[in-house]
């Protein structure tokens, strides 16, 4: 029974890591229609973003994984204003195109100014904590509250703000939403912004307890 509950709580680490990073792919396709292939790679560079702010200039860990949110946010955000914009008439083949060829762009950015090399993100939160006879990792229990929080502040804040309440609307009906004076650009700019940063605070959990590499863009 004991060996059940350590893998189901292994399980709920792995799921929660990717109900989040599906979260921000689901939330751009399922509202501007843009199969985002370039998720991944958002992914791999919060966790270096997260990691050179820790290891380079000593930053605190939970302030990494806002800084890393941030720049994945301002990140996420150009691709759209450079890329998926002008292909908005597009057919969506050349949506996929285009992703593909951020994901390679980023995948190799990362490599030539972090390196090929594997690293690893330090934690304060490498203690083990034993409970109902199971021991885990802080970190990993961390990931598992993260990502249920995450996912309820994201419902919360798309049925109960008024920036939420556009989105529903763009998503429900984009010509509708203009008429009715949403102004679409901001708030694909702002799907993207929270896409980007979703994937960023999925890496820097996820990170401490695997190694980052320029390839974790496409694993």
């Amino acid at each position: 029974m004991d060996i059940f509950l350590q893998q189901l709580l292994n399980g709920l680490v792995v799921g929660g890591v990717y109900g989040l990073v599906a979260l921000g792919l689901t939330l751009v396709y399922g509202i501007l229609h843009i199969p985002n292939f370039a998720h991944g790679a958002f992914y791999m560079v919060g966790a270096f973003v997260g990691f050179h702010l820790m290891t380079a200039l000593g930053v605190n860990y939970w302030l990494a994984m806002l800084g890393a949110a941030g720049v994945l946010a301002v990140v996420a955000m150009l691709t759209q204003v450079l890329v998926f914009q002008p292909l908005r008439n597009a057919p969506e083949l050349h949506d996929m195109i285009a992703a593909i060829g951020i994901l390679l762009f980023l995948e190799a950015g990362t490599q030539l100014l972090f390196g090929a090399d594997f690293q690893r993100m330090p934690t304060p939160y490498g203690q083990i904590v034993h409970m109902f006879g199971l021991a885990a990792p802080l970190q990993r229990l961390l990931i598992v509250v993260g990502a249920f929080a995450l996912m309820v502040l994201l419902h919360l804040f798309l049925n109960h703000t008024v920036m939420g309440s556009t989105i529903v609307a763009m998503a429900q009906n984009r010509d509708g939403a203009m008429l009715v004076g949403i102004d679409t650009r901001r708030t694909t700019l702002l799907v993207f912004a929270i896409s980007g940063a979703l994937a960023a605070v999925a890496a820097v959990l996820y990170a401490p307890i695997n190694l980052v590499y320029p390839a974790w863009a496409t694993w």
